[in-house]
């Protein structure tokens, strides 16, 4: 690994602890976790790629793991959580997937909550892979929607339209209503459902900060 790459996964804990410290932040639908909790305790959040960046302050030594791609820039992802004592589990879809869910399995077993991002790490933006509902269904864990916004960000030109907030901003993290897999329920139907709460707190996130 090059010198730089070493490097970028500091640079990028540096600059999300000046945007954290220098944002008012509010926290919203902390009653849709609450209530959730009561289930097991441990929780499956889904969260937007586009919005990770800001779980990286606002989730920082929390008892969570997150599910991070393989890839290179998944490397550089799970070494910037490291720093800000966030778990992560290697794996996606697409590659490492068995190994990714024996991580997560770990993770919770030791009562971590687990964060798994949909619609990633490729896309198309805003749309339900199964692999959450299916965890849902087979631990009997509830899923909560979360996502955050920033009054001042960069949007890049991705297949996302990635965020990376800025420093100085208004700041929500917002939960959605959650959704509770059955062994019976059809995953489709609450797939649709996820992304009904999901899309709905996002919006009242930018909503917030606007």
């Amino acid at each position: 690994m090059s010198f730089l790459r070493v490097l970028v996964p500091y640079l990028a804990y540096l600059y999300i602890s000046f945007v954290g410290l220098t944002a008012r932040v509010r926290w919203l639908g902390c009653e849709h976790l609450a209530q959730a909790r009561k289930v097991k305790g441990p929780v499956l959040y889904a969260f937007w790629h586009q919005r990770q960046v800001f779980f990286t302050w606002s989730h920082r030594g929390a008892k969570v793991a997150v599910l991070v791609s393989r890839s290179q820039d998944g490397e550089l992802i799970a070494r910037t959580m490291t720093l800000s004592r966030i778990r992560s589990c290697r794996g996606s879809s697409s590659r490492g997937a068995a190994a990714g869910t024996r991580e997560m399995l770990e993770a919770l077993a030791a009562g971590c909550d687990v964060g798994i991002s949909p619609d990633g790490p490729k896309g198309p933006a805003r749309s339900m892979k199964p692999g959450i509902l299916h965890l849902a269904q087979k631990l009997g864990l509830p899923i909560v929607p979360i996502t955050t916004a920033t009054s001042n960000k960069l949007t890049f030109n991705s297949w996302d339209k990635f965020h990376v907030p800025l420093p100085f901003s208004r700041a929500v993290v917002a939960h959605g209503v959650p959704v509770y897999v059955g062994p019976n329920d059809d995953v489709e139907a609450k797939s649709r459902e996820v992304k009904a709460s999901l899309d709905a707190a996002t919006e009242l996130a930018d909503q917030e900060v606007a």
